[in-house]
């Protein structure tokens, strides 16, 4: 290891540590290393999970690598880690009591990763808030809702919310609630619903429409016109058949 470092030492000056140089050389290469894994590790998570459970595992690998370097490269440096690290928990535990939630979100965002109930870009409706996936984090997952507004939720609050991800399969049923009037022929509605479908080239023959009466109303009768369709087209084929 000497003479492979030897090398190094000449290019600086002779009044230098000799520990400096070692300490270099380990914090670059450990670093450099570190990223390397870090990111084949976020490239085969992405491939088999999504690009949010990459970026996840890429940073879990990342930050312990990263603190693990920095204390060898102490230690090489002659630094006692014991007393740094003895320091550090005090700090650690003080600390530890205003991160509770930060634990909760990381241990929820564990959880969610293994459920894995979205991915990146999918539409997914949370209470009141309706956005697609932009990005899964440690802390929170945002939303990017249909005004461009960012919404960021912390993982424990998804963790106990109802999630429902809009864009999961590939079809989309669109109920259309109508009133008809008593006195309209309720069968030539239905003809003429089914006219509706046919003519749009976007609602599918298989599954195809289906007119389901609801019951008399205090003004009218009740039914639902439903067809289905591919999800990316639910928008517009809902608003051109309504």
């Amino acid at each position: 290891m000497n003479t492979l470092l030897e090398p190094i030492r000449q290019l600086f000056p002779s009044g230098v540590s000799e520990q400096l140089v070692p300490a270099v050389v380990l914090l670059v290469f450990g670093l450099s290393l570190s990223w390397v894994c870090a990111l084949l590790v976020g490239r085969v998570v992405t491939a088999r999970m999504g690009e949010g459970s990459g970026t996840l595992f890429r940073r879990l690998v990342w930050y312990p690598a990263l603190i693990l370097i920095l204390s060898m490269t102490i230690s090489t440096l002659g630094f006692d880690v014991g007393l740094l690290l003895g320091a550090a928990g005090v700090l650690t535990v003080a600390i530890g009591f205003a991160a509770q939630t930060s634990a909760a979100n990381v241990i929820s965002g564990l959880f969610l990763l293994g459920e894995r109930p979205f991915k990146i870009d999918d539409i997914v409706r949370v209470g009141d808030t309706t956005g697609v996936v932009v990005a899964t984090d440690l802390l929170s997952v945002k939303l990017c809702t249909f005004d461009n507004l960012l919404v960021r939720i912390p993982n424990e609050v998804l963790l106990k919310s109802q999630i429902t991800n809009l864009t999961h399969f590939e079809l989309r049923r669109i109920d259309i609630p109508i009133r008809v009037p008593n006195h309209q022929d309720i069968s030539l509605v239905k003809e003429s619903l089914m006219t509706v479908a046919e003519n749009n080239p976007h609602c599918l023959d298989e599954p195809g429409p289906v007119f389901i009466f609801e019951g008399f109303g205090r003004s009218g009768q009740n039914v639902t016109f439903c067809v289905w369709v591919s999800t990316p087209e639910f928008l517009s084929v809902r608003s051109a058949v309504q």
